[in-house]
């Protein structure tokens, strides 16, 4: 482990993980629900968390038992639902350990990046409450092609920051977004925002809160996976 006992780059989750707007999620996706006639249960949110944008929509339809042709529709009605909730005044709460967290490894110097399925719109929201100046880097979903669970989102973060995959950890809350992460061959950590998460989903820990991580753990947990690599 390095003298300072720091990761090389941390790549945060946003939606769930850094702030606590996967409720304001669910409230757009209950409404669009309503709106197409439909229930939207635990079961369809469990299965399209952490996807990338147009891929759970096309999932919650297909659960919700409505025709594709509709997509269009749903995409307006949801964006334009969640966009109202973001802008609420208050709307964006972070989430325990969150900011403690982010100041903890911004204060010693390691580069941060925000990686998201959410919209640029949106991100932008957050990183205003949270601090842009923390991060370095921001990937949106709207900014890739392929969204979680492929690679694609972390492996842009860190080819940004300059720092190969394999010395950055990713932290998440959804099994698709921890998915991301290790084929981007990253360190990740499942920090579920459900009481209770899929079981197996892989992850190279699993942590109930951000509160309970320190940098020095993160950096640990890197150069635990070390030896194994090459």
């Amino acid at each position: 482990m390095s003298a300072l006992q720091v990761p090389a780059a941390v790549l945060f989750d946003m939606d769930g993980l850094l702030v606590d707007t996967e409720r304001l999620w669910t409230r757009a996706q209950e409404d669009l629900a309503a709106h197409l006639g439909g229930v939207f249960t635990a079961e369809i949110k469990a299965a399209i968390m952490g996807r990338g944008p147009d891929t759970a929509l096309h999932l919650m339809l297909s659960l919700l038992g409505v025709h594709g042709s509709r997509f269009a529709e749903a995409a307006r009605f949801v964006m334009g639902r969640i966009g109202e909730l973001f802008a609420e005044p208050g709307a964006i709460v972070a989430r325990p350990g969150a900011v403690e967290l982010v100041g903890a490894l911004a204060a010693q110097g390691v580069p941060l990046a925000l990686v998201s399925s959410s919209a640029r719109v949106l991100m932008d929201h957050v990183l205003g409450a949270l601090g842009v100046a923390h991060f370095q880097v921001s990937v949106a979903g709207d900014e890739v092609v392929r969204g979680k669970p492929d690679p694609e989102p972390y492996l842009r973060a860190s080819r940004l920051l300059a720092v190969p995959p394999t010395r950055c950890v990713v932290l998440e809350d959804s099994a698709s977004g921890a998915a991301a992460g290790l084929a981007a061959g990253c360190v990740t950590v499942l920090v579920p925002s459900i009481s209770q998460p899929p079981a197996g989903v892989p992850a190279d820990a699993v942590v109930p809160s951000l509160a309970q991580i320190t940098p020095a753990w993160l950096a640990a947990l890197v150069d635990r996976r070390a030896p194994r690599e090459g």
